[in-house]
């Protein structure tokens, strides 16, 4: 929405992959589920090489396995579903609801309960990676999603306080365990050359989009909103390396933000203020962002669950390898921040905010997750002391009855009115009605 120029462009060579590869998962999901494609075993050769993965889960573990197939059932049915339309998984939280899972829970575990009460997951798969990536709450989930399934499940899990070192053991000894599991229940062993040439097309990809984020910190960034925040997600955490077309859709992007950069084109009319955005944004309201550039200026260099660990996985030292899985899985999006602790979730903001020359942080406060709650003194008095603008924008994830996206935007045109005293960019822009827009 309001996306020109060369952001329009990134945008389609990013959305467009994005797409592709999702309908690639649905016709996988569709094939091997046992009540379509699969009711009469047509499929079966393929559904035993299917695993099925945690939407947030470490999908770089499945490098090492060329022969298999890696999905997340999740994905299409909860993320999409919400992400293309605003109210597209309310059926699946008020269906946990029934089953009395409180109202004030993250909508995500709850939708996806919700899926699995109604039984609208495919059924497929020969195991399961599950993790607690996202937070407790999710994990609590799968256990009951188990269930429904009725596949062996392994839990790899991630250390709460992941930046201290005596943690690192722990984690890779997880990594091993979840390799193990794979390996026993698939009949494949793990393949040290397949996961050697993944990891190069995955560091690669890595070090374009510190490219990127060296852009950004200039007084002309490129790739921004949701060119980084969506895009970054997908193909860091489901895409990781097993998918080579994706470095040269990064290899493009790259160089039409080179282009920009010189020929110092904005992202937006003005760039009034350099935000970050903190904490998790809201699943129904994806165009939030360029409504902030096109409305008030504000243009948002990267996100918190953008800001994940990038450094260069080692493949040719095996054990230095599943060290650096074990780090990557502590720092998966969401744990990498919002949980564990001060150190990242607080003092890490103000270093990014340097690095950026950022004066705005958009603050997302999910309404039903707990973990970042307990820092909103901390963010106020630290913001103030470093004369950066903390506006807080409330929402409840994939439930938009709870904070519409006009509420989101009020809580916008409130700070920009009443502290700043701004004026808008674009009047029209300020309120208007979207209840029943997608």
């Amino acid at each position: 929405e309001g996306v020109r120029g060369k952001q329009l462009r990134i945008g389609h060579i990013e959305y467009d992959s994005i797409v592709e590869h999702l309908t690639q998962t649905m016709d996988t999901l569709f094939k091997c589920d046992k009540r379509i494609g699969n009711k009469h075993g047509k499929y079966d050769k393929l559904n035993k090489k299917l695993v099925i993965m945690d939407e947030n889960g470490m999908m770089v573990i499945a490098t090492g396995f060329p022969n298999l197939k890696f999905l997340s059932k999740e994905v299409p049915a909860i993320y999409t579903g919400s992400t293309i339309a605003q109210d597209g998984v309310l059926h699946y939280i008020e269906t946990a609801e029934e089953f009395q899972i409180p109202g004030d829970v993250c909508p995500m575990p709850c939708a996806e309960l919700g899926c699995a009460i109604d039984e609208d997951y495919p059924i497929c798969g020969v195991c399961a990676i599950h993790c607690n990536t996202t937070c407790d709450g999710s994990l609590m989930g799968n256990q009951i999603e188990d269930r429904h399934d009725d596949l062996p499940s392994f839990t790899m899990a991630a250390p709460m306080r992941h930046h201290q070192k005596s943690v690192l053991a722990y984690s890779r000894d997880q990594i091993v365990e979840a390799i193990h599991f794979i390996e026993k229940h698939t009949g494949e062993k793990w393949d040290w050359d397949a996961f050697a040439r993944n990891m190069k097309t995955y560091n690669a990809q890595n070090a374009l989009f510190e490219e990127w984020m060296e852009i950004n910190k200039t007084d002309y960034p490129q790739v921004v909103n949701n060119n980084v925040m969506l895009y970054r997600d997908a193909e860091y955490m489901v895409i990781s390396g097993r998918d080579p077309s994706f470095l040269k859709f990064d290899k493009k992007i790259t160089e039409l933000a080179k282009e920009g950069y010189k020929e110092k084109n904005l992202p937006c009319k003005e760039i009034r203020h350099r935000a970050l955005v903190w904490g998790v944004h809201a699943q129904y309201y994806t165009a939030f962002n360029q409504w902030l550039s096109n409305c008030w200026g504000i243009v948002c260099l990267c996100d918190m669950l953008s800001f994940t660990l990038t450094k260069p996985i080692n493949y040719e030292d095996h054990e230095q390898a599943l060290l650096d899985l074990g780090e990557y899985n502590m720092n998966m999006i969401m744990r990498n921040h919002s949980n564990g602790g001060y150190e990242v979730g607080v003092e890490q903001l103000w270093q990014y905010c340097e690095e950026y020359h950022a004066d705005m942080v958009i603050m997302y406060e999910h309404i039903g997750c707990k973990s970042m709650a307990g820092y909103h003194g901390l963010l106020e008095e630290e913001g103030r002391k470093r004369g950066i603008h903390i506006v807080w924008v409330y929402h409840a994830l994939m439930n938009p009855t709870k904070a519409t996206r006009k509420d989101m935007r009020e809580d916008v045109n409130r700070y920009m009115k009443t502290v700043l005293r701004e004026e808008p960019l674009d009047p029209i822009l300020v309120n208007f009605d979207d209840a029943v827009r997608w």
